[in-house]
């Protein structure tokens, strides 16, 4: 029998925890023989209503819905979207001049890479003459930083000449600008 000043089980709110000493009345009582006590019904919340429309806490193990570091997220990212050797030839790109010596690293700049092709822009042909004989070391060099076989050639193009294009009288199949210095 419940104490007077101590509420009944079936008189308490739906909030209620079982534990302590309700739990161990419970217990005592099905053991006992006696009725069965009834477990409160738990009110179930919707799961938009839980924090003002956002899903709850994820608890006390970390899972998906906790913040996640940063490295751990981008690596998920470039796995997922297949970018890992975009990103390795983008990173060659950036130390080029380290790859390739600092003096040829002032003279070109790599421009493309597309299919096992590397395309490097030098800045005049005497330079382009140069690391054309240079192209299978910086081959080598290459697939030993991107991976075995990632680059398969290397096209070395010389500075881009001017266009003669431009202009108020600008003539289509012309011959340039032979005819003006006279």
């Amino acid at each position: 029998m419940a104490e007077p000043d101590q509420p009944d089980e079936t008189e308490q709110g739906s909030s209620h925890a079982d534990d302590g000493l309700d739990l161990a009345r419970r217990t005592a009582r099905s053991l006992a023989g006696g009725p069965p006590a009834r477990k409160p019904r738990r009110r179930t919340v919707p799961r938009a209503e839980t924090r003002g429309g956002r899903p709850p806490l994820s608890g006390a193990y970390p899972d998906e819905r906790d913040p996640q570091p940063l490295d751990t997220t981008v690596d998920r990212l470039v796995s997922d979207r297949g970018w890992e050797l975009d990103l390795r030839v983008h990173g060659v790109f950036a130390r080029w001049a380290e790859l390739v010596g600092s003096e040829v690293g002032e003279h070109s700049t790599p421009e493309s890479f597309t299919e096992g092709k590397l395309v490097v822009r030098t800045d005049s042909t005497a330079w382009a003459t140069q690391l054309k004989y240079l192209a299978p070391t910086v081959v080598r060099r290459l697939n030993e930083e991107l991976g075995h076989g990632t680059v398969t050639l290397l096209e070395v193009v010389g500075p881009a000449a001017p266009s003669w294009k431009r202009g108020p009288r600008s003539v289509r199949d012309g011959r340039g600008p032979r005819d003006t210095y006279g």
